[in-house]
């Protein structure tokens, strides 16, 4: 993987010498802006309004717009003589409980590899301690033209940079909850509380894009010529008139998804202690959720096989029908 900075963490009097890699990537599919007349690409061009034309990226450069509109050119030259210390520098400042970081604060996460052989002994000894004590390191790292705070944790073998947003980037709820005054009785928090336990945990690797999915069975019959897949019927809306009932069912329709056995006709609730969770199966025996999660899992796989041949097939018989229509333009042409 391609490094998109190069630098060093700085641990004390420890100096770890680091690369910053991307952790995540985005499989999304993406569209282009067309005409909707002859299919022609809409492009974006950059021109200089002084000069009415356009311009390479070689002669584009970074400026600053002052309050008056006067425009402050910066370059990289100028912006080596940032006065601060984390311009190629990961500062650890802190370490805390991974708890009292807030999910909102954080951001795009990357992984830091070890700058070469001289970094092996180092890198390591970070890593082990922040496995040892269950914390995480706060650290102040400059990227892209501005000073940003981080994270750091371990993740397997690996040391992650999570970037975070500044505590007073992040705005507060105010606003956000419903204003009217709500009573809620303890039997509706224990129907929450079997609705909760029925659908249980979830296996995160057999979660994926089905929109993405569904997005290429559309391009591929689109490309071969073929009729679209059949949209779903859309699920019936509508307010909820009766919690304890949308509860009740709720309850029912997640016992009878997870394949229970010998499940009753009708939804069987009984008030759950607080902080109790689901005692498990004596002897190590898959619980029946277990199993029904198994089966999703297997399920879910073989679709998506399915669903790949079929775009395979759908592109390669399109691949055919564009080829067969060159050559006989070619023959009439001759």
């Amino acid at each position: 993987m391609r490094s998109i900075w190069n630098g060093a963490i700085s641990f004390g009097l420890v100096s770890i010498p680091v690369k910053l890699v991307n952790a995540t990537e985005s499989h999304a599919i993406s569209f282009r802006q067309i005409h909707t007349e002859d299919n022609g690409r809409i492009r974006y061009r950059k021109v200089c309004e002084l000069e009415d034309r356009e311009v390479g990226q070689a002669e584009i450069g970074k400026g600053y717009e002052d309050a008056d509109g006067t425009i402050i050119p910066i370059t990289d030259e100028d912006l080596s003589h940032l006065p601060l210390p984390t311009a190629r520098t990961i500062e650890i400042v802190a370490f805390v409980p991974a708890d009292r970081i807030d999910p909102l604060q954080m951001g795009t996460a990357y992984y830091l590899a070890s700058g070469g052989a001289p970094a092996a002994k180092p890198y390591t000894l970070l890593r082990e301690a922040l496995r040892r004590s269950n914390k995480v390191a706060i650290a102040k790292y400059a990227l892209r033209g501005r000073e940003r705070l981080g994270m750091l944790r371990v993740v397997g073998d690996a040391i992650v940079l999570h970037g975070l947003l500044w505590p007073d980037e992040v705005r507060a709820p105010e606003g956000i909850a419903p204003d009217a005054r709500v009573t809620i009785r303890d039997k509706e928090l224990d129907l929450a509380d079997a609705l909760m336990d029925t659908l249980g945990e979830v296996d995160l690797e057999s979660l994926h894009d089905q929109y993405r999915e569904a997005l290429e069975e559309v391009i591929a019959a689109k490309a071969s010529g073929e009729a679209l897949p059949e949209a779903p019927a859309p699920a019936a809306g509508g307010k909820v008139l009766d919690l304890m009932a949308a509860l009740e069912n709720s309850v029912r329709a997640a016992r009878e998804s997870r394949g229970a056995q010998g499940a009753p006709s009708e939804a069987e609730v009984r008030p759950l202690p607080r902080g109790r969770t689901a005692p498990k199966e004596a002897g190590g025996k898959k619980s029946t959720s277990t199993a029904g999660k198994t089966a999703a899992a297997k399920k879910t796989t073989a679709t998506r096989k399915s669903t790949a041949k079929a775009v395979e097939g759908r592109k390669k018989t399109a691949s055919k029908k564009t080829t067969a229509k060159r050559s006989g333009s070619r023959k009439r042409s001759a």
